[in-house]
């Protein structure tokens, strides 16, 4: 008897081996692959929702722009085409969430920085404080990497319906002004299509960790098709 166990031993542990290999193969291709949203305005709190666009329920891209960054050079969608960004709103003489928000982003900046694929957009909502010579100040205290990250202002008209049309993440200060908005903390994912993909609390290190790792989600999508 144990002759025989002695004989069959290697045979044995190959067909083990065998096994572990054919049921992990089973397993990944019948485990669900994991998939990111993608969100419309109908999906969205109402109230950072242009009421224009609230009742639209697919197919809402990020609307095509033009504005001016932190070395006075025009970045439009052109720039952004064929890349997943990572957008916010903020202003560079904000006390409160701003700086928390912009350290957060360099920390983004610093996992991207080898990758191709992916930039960084941030918005000022007080474009008429936040010149250009501003926002480079900004950036160069900040270590904003041009390559990488856009810090962008313009007319305020164009980035309040961007923000309330397009990326649906700033409030309206409803008090009659034309254009007026307040700002939430949220980052926001962009994918290759301009598709909002994910929001997040970009004053909150575990949200931040929640980006990236529904980025590499994102990335892999792109890599199986």
């Amino acid at each position: 008897m144990l002759q025989f166990f002695a004989r069959y031993k290697f045979l044995g542990i190959v067909l083990l081996v065998l096994s572990a290999i054919i049921i992990t193969l089973f397993y990944n291709a019948l485990k669900p692959i994991k998939q990111l949203p993608i969100y419309n305005p109908s999906m969205i709190d109402a109230k950072l929702v242009d009421t224009t666009i609230q009742h639209i329920k697919k197919y809402h891209r990020i609307a095509d722009f033009s504005l001016t960054n932190q070395n006075g050079k025009t970045i439009t969608h052109q720039d952004y085409e064929g890349k997943i960004y990572i957008a916010d709103f903020f202003f560079t003489t904000c006390p409160t969430i701003c700086p928390i928000m912009t350290k957060n982003m360099a920390d983004i900046q610093k996992e991207i920085l080898n990758d191709d694929e992916v930039l960084l957009l941030s918005h000022s909502v007080t474009p008429v404080i936040d010149s250009v010579a501003q926002l480079k100040k900004y950036a160069l205290e900040k270590g904003v990497i041009d390559q990488k990250w856009n810090l962008v202002t313009g007319s305020k008209k164009h980035i309040y319906e961007l923000a309330r049309k397009s990326y649906m993440v700033v409030l309206n200060e409803g008090d009659g002004s034309p254009y007026d908005m307040i700002h939430t903390e949220n980052f926001v994912l962009v994918d290759k299509e301009r598709r909002i993909r994910g929001f997040y609390d970009g004053t909150k290190k575990e949200e931040i960790e929640k980006l990236l790792a529904d980025l590499k989600i994102l990335k892999a999508a792109y890599d199986r098709s």
